[in-house]
């Protein structure tokens, strides 16, 4: 599961949340602070993400959505570009992960 490599364990600084609400997070595998809030009330998969994703690993989501979106050059006014980041949010929360687009090269770590 990528989205918690390097950010596990003891080291991982959990920031609360509003509500208090814990969830068993699917991608830490762990009790963790959950959202505070559905996303995407009216979709099925905002209420799982809401029922097992917990806050820190939503904040993971959201750098890994913006370089999706970025990288695929994304017009999330086209109901195909929605559909398509749903599925890399399934599959980034509840199957092998997000994929990259062809040719991807992640960005060099600063030393």
């Amino acid at each position: 599961m990528g989205c918690g490599a390097g950010a596990t364990g003891a080291f991982l600084q959990e920031e609360p949340n509003r509500t208090g609400r814990r969830v068993m997070c699917v991608k830490f595998n762990r009790e963790m602070y959950g959202l505070d809030e559905i996303p995407f009330e009216n979709h099925p998969l905002g209420q799982r993400i809401y029922d097992s994703v917990s806050k820190e690993a939503w904040k993971l989501w959201m750098e890994q959505m913006k370089m999706i979106m970025n990288e695929y050059r994304l017009n999330l006014g086209t109901k195909e570009a929605q559909e398509f980041l749903l599925q890399q949010m399934e599959n980034y929360f509840y199957g092998e992960g997000s994929s990259f687009p062809p040719g991807y090269v992640p960005p060099k770590a600063k030393s």
